[in-house]
């Protein structure tokens, strides 16, 4: 019974937690480090051929997105979400493949004229549609049993639509251990997802603390704030401009944005457009209208209940082709532009920055979280020339901030979460921080609190039967390890080989004429290439 920390240690994302117990293996999220990475991820200690299934908290990249490259490497498995993060998946994980493939185009593009060495992709569309092939989906509450002694229910955490925190209890010999994965807890009062439900008792928890050294101001009101930002954009002849990731923040925009066309609070301007620029946003904002039922809060249901679509309104518009994306710059009319991605540095926004960074009347809007040396954030610090495409702009546009607008829960949020168990765990793992915010939270819940608090690293193994730490993982900068993301040819070789090991494992006790014919077929191939 052990539970290994592989990523989301002291950095805010690569989510990943290895468990094994009762003869399995599983793993807590495989997400995708996102922004500066910081810190050397230890691997996963098996061959993926060996993972038996995945558990995963959301949709979100930084929690989801390696699970392609796990199915490449061998896994096979099933992938157990809620039914929203699985519809959710199904689009994220597509576009994740997408930006994959054409990164390594361009940057084999690039590398050939510099006569450098291949760069392949971790994976390609074919992995990510097989991967989505593997989803099972539960309900909220749904308590199922995955294995023999290990039973299973997510538990809706308020963060985005589908998001859960995990409950998994685990028997060994006659010894159950209750151990709680977070997840990303949710802000409260966000609109359309309901506020996180609270879990009372756990063993061990396993907990985020993104925004552990900090409280939210004191939430605004985003129809006010952003009906002025509107209305002053428009009246210069400008658009407005909004860097948004697609799923969940983009949904948000349209509630408030929906709520201000009701109101008639624009003036002059009547049925101003508003375009999603982005396919992924498009077909996340289908699937939040389809996935109501227990999933959006009462606010949103009585909506529902009264023939209105809390996240359509007359005006809107969709681009979903690139000649539709194209022809929004070529409209004079001033707008309003939502497109992905949130913090500028892949997407079609790029495209809308280009043409609206220079313009005096237009004013660019941001209206989430942007990591350090993201395009966003050297915007928002006011960088006063930007270079796009090869061009360098000159940033002359009204540059602003919607305040408040976080799906994550703040310091107070987080306590709020943990003090929710009516008996403290036995010990609480703090993970899903920058380094700074791990260690100040860490040290806050454990010295004022009370609580047995501890922030792995990656690779510390902990033993849940005995309460004790096994391995404790080093603090190992990056700039220490080569770059693994750049993947050699040779590399995606040892892992084919670490896959027919398992699928070799796999056909013990089939036929002999089966298992000879796999064999033949085996010798074929290293009579090839042993030379």
């Amino acid at each position: 019974m052990q539970l290994t920390f592989l990523g989301a240690t002291h950095e805010v994302t690569g989510s990943c937690f290895y468990l094994k117990a009762c003869g399995k293996h599983i793993l807590i999220d495989c997400g995708m480090e996102q922004g500066i990475d910081s810190f050397e991820n230890q691997e996963i200690a098996i061959p993926a051929v060996e993972v038996d299934a995945v558990l995963l908290t959301h949709a979100h990249i930084d929690h989801s997105g390696k699970l392609p490259m796990l199915y490449s490497r061998g896994f096979r498995g099933e992938i157990h979400a809620t039914s929203a993060t699985s519809a959710l998946c199904d689009i994220m994980l597509r576009d994740s493949a997408h930006i994959q493939m054409q990164e390594a185009e361009w940057r084999n593009r690039k590398g050939k004229r510099a006569g450098g060495k291949a760069y392949v992709p971790l994976y390609n569309m074919e992995d990510a549609l097989a991967t989505i092939r593997m989803f099972k989906s539960h309900e909220y509450n749904e308590k199922f049993n995955l294995y023999d002694g290990i039973e299973v229910r997510f538990i809706d955490v308020g963060h985005l639509l589908g998001s859960a925190s995990i409950e998994i209890w685990v028997t060994e010999e006659a010894v159950t251990k209750k151990i709680v994965f977070s997840g990303d807890i949710g802000n409260i009062n966000q609109p359309l997802i309901r506020n996180p439900q609270y879990i009372k008792e756990a063993d061990y928890v396993v907990m985020e603390s993104t925004y552990g050294d900090r409280n939210h101001e004191t939430p605004p009101d985003y129809v006010s704030e952003l009906t002025p930002i509107i209305q002053e954009t428009l009246d210069r002849g400008g658009n407005l401009v909004i860097p948004s990731f697609a799923v969940g923040r983009t949904q948000v925009l349209l509630f408030f944005i929906r709520k201000i066309k009701e109101k008639r609070l624009i003036k002059g301007h009547d049925n101003f457009k508003v375009f999603i620029d982005s396919p992924m946003a498009i077909e996340a904002t289908n699937i939040f209208e389809k996935n109501i039922d227990g999933y959006f809060d009462d606010e949103s249901m009585a909506l529902v209940r009264a023939g209105i679509n809390p996240i359509s309104f007359p005006g809107l518009r969709t681009a979903i082709t690139a000649d539709e994306s194209k022809a929004i710059n070529y409209n004079d009319e001033p707008k309003i532009i939502i497109s992905a991605s949130g913090m500028c540095d892949a997407g079609r926004i790029r495209h809308h920055l280009k043409h609206n960074l220079w313009r005096e009347d237009s004013t660019i809007l941001f209206v989430g979280h942007q990591s350090e040396g993201s395009l966003g954030k050297r915007i928002l610090d006011g960088e006063s020339e930007i270079k796009l495409f090869g061009e360098t702009i000159n940033v002359k546009a009204n540059i602003r901030r919607l305040h408040g607008v976080s799906g994550h829960a703040d310091k107070n949020g987080l306590i709020k979460w943990l003090e929710s168990y009516e008996k403290k765990p036995e010990r609480v793992f703090v993970v899903h921080g920058d380094e700074k915010v791990c260690d100040m939270f860490t040290e806050h819940i454990r010295d004022e609190l009370g609580y047995n608090a501890y922030a792995p690293y990656s690779g510390t193994i902990f033993n849940l039967e005995k309460n004790e730490i096994i391995f404790e993982g080093k603090r190992l900068p990056v700039e220490k390890r080569m770059d693994k993301k750049a993947a050699t040819v040779f590399e995606r070789l040892v892992d084919a080989g670490k896959r027919l090991v398992g699928v070799i494992q796999r056909n013990k006790g089939g036929t002999n004429k089966d298992l000879a014919k796999f064999t033949s077929q085996i010798n074929s191939l290293c009579d090839k290439w042993d030379r």
